[in-house]
């Protein structure tokens, strides 16, 4: 990396450590896959903390959980509308599903029941799942987004159930062991820095508690370090289809539950945080808090870049810095995309499907893409634009109005294509027409010059 990058994210680093009088703070920048640059300020233990010194990393906890029941999903071994109850037995939170419970909507209590759940050692699942009532309840299912971290500790429990095995051996045994994330641990593992409050009217510290909190771990128990996360970063880029698939990773950044507090776009997918920046750039990732503790773990897909902070104080950092991390290396080291080549393999069953299509008046052109998909454009302005991915003889919708619809060729007898069939909406070479594939008919004597 160039030494006036280096600069730019070491001023932005010192910046949130001094003006938010942080005891100490660890920060990297990912470059397609690789930690191209980190720094630390502050100390730990009488020296300045590298990208080897631990911290908890609070709520990204939530995201590997998540990549956790993404991968029973894509095993088969469970359903995203699978509700609670047939997965995790003993709670009243019965027809509530997975993917409400993922994405925050399922409208159940934010916190655990009893004591202040960061601040105390957490009981095992039967305690936990006991200790529920049907007051935990606070809104009906699907109608809004409130995050709720005991959601996470019932998808432990499912986690739990469907391996047979502990939500913490789950972890390393499916993310950290691939991934070669050797210092990613539920408690704290020399060198890690120490949970801190700063007085906020004075230059004091406090000690704050560190347990072990038993069934809600998989809402915020980890601790990691910024060499960890920027390997972690490698299944949000794609780059690691031996822990989570590509379109699995894409699926869980679809923003669902909207969280209106910010004054800009924010979101929540399939266990990730999903923003729009003012620049039109979205990004996925997930910040962290627990006593003592602050992170941020942001990626740019597009960029293929990705930012982590990590800090021991409970309240006072600018949460901002991860995002500017990453505008730094837009304006100085920006990702250069790779060559455009021809496309080695265009079956002639694909090829006679692109080109100009009509949607009754609306005229839409059908693409190749260089990955082998389609996409379905608006040919003057905006309209109902998606992309498609073949299945069989068809293709499936992977965005825009027709996610998860079919598209299908129609073929005459001899074998050419009459139309398409995309959601039972008939799309034509032209305009309603031909005649006899437009459903209701075109009235005679067609297109004429006046109603």
């Amino acid at each position: 990396m160039r030494p006036d990058v280096e600069a730019r994210l070491l001023a932005r680093a010192a910046r949130a450590q001094a003006e938010g009088r942080v005891p100490s703070l660890t920060a990297g920048v990912v470059q397609d896959g690789e930690l191209t640059w980190s720094a630390g300020r502050g100390v730990v233990d009488g020296s300045r903390p590298d990208a080897d010194v631990q911290y908890r990393i609070g709520s990204i906890t939530k995201t590997l959980t998540a990549v956790l029941v993404m991968r029973l999903r894509d095993e088969g071994l469970l359903r995203l509308d699978d509700p609670v109850e047939r997965l995790a037995p003993g709670t009243p939170f019965g027809q509530r599903t997975v993917a409400q419970l993922l994405a925050h909507t399922s409208g159940i209590t934010a916190e655990s029941p009893g004591l202040w759940w960061e601040r105390t050692a957490g009981g095992d699942w039967e305690a936990l799942a006991a200790a529920t009532a049907a007051h935990d309840v606070k809104h009906a299912a699907g109608t809004r987004f409130h995050y709720s971290n005991l959601g996470y500790g019932v998808l432990g429990r499912v986690v739990e159930g469907l391996r047979g095995r502990s939500w913490a051996g789950c972890v390393r045994a499916e993310i950290l062991e691939p991934l070669g994330m050797r210092r990613t641990s539920t408690m704290p593992e020399a060198p890690a820095a120490p949970g801190l409050a700063v007085h906020p009217w004075a230059d004091l510290v406090l000690p704050e508690p560190g347990n072990d909190h038993g069934a809600m771990a998989p809402a915020g128990q980890l601790w990691s370090t910024v060499e960890d996360l920027a390997r972690y970063a490698r299944v949000f880029l794609g780059a690691a289809p031996e822990v989570l698939s590509p379109a699995t990773v894409q699926e869980m950044s679809v923003p669902g539950g909207v969280d209106e507090r910010p004054s800009g776009w924010s979101a929540y997918g399939l266990g990730l945080q999903v923003h729009r920046d003012a620049d039109g750039r979205t990004l996925i990732g997930h910040g962290g808090s627990m006593p003592g503790f602050l992170a941020s773990f942001l990626v740019d897909p597009a960029e293929r870049t990705a930012s982590v902070v990590l800090a021991n104080t409970t309240a006072g950092l600018d949460m901002s810095i991860g995002t500017d991390l990453l505008a730094t290396l837009r304006e100085l080291d920006p990702y250069v995309v790779p060559e455009w080549a021809p496309a080695t393999d265009a079956p002639e069953a694909v090829l006679e499907l692109l080109g100009l299509w009509h949607w009754g008046p609306a005229p839409l052109a059908l693409r190749l893409l260089g990955d082998g998909m389609l996409e379905l454009v608006a040919f003057r302005g905006r309209g109902r634009e998606s992309r498609f991915r073949r299945e069989g003889q068809a293709w499936r919708g992977l965005d825009g109005y027709y996610a998860g619809e079919t598209l299908r060729a129609v073929r005459r007898e001899d074998g050419s294509v009459s139309h398409l069939d995309l959601a039972t909406f008939v799309l034509t070479r032209g305009p309603y027409a031909p005649d006899d594939v437009q459903p209701g008919g075109i009235e005679p004597p067609g297109w004429r010059t006046s109603g």
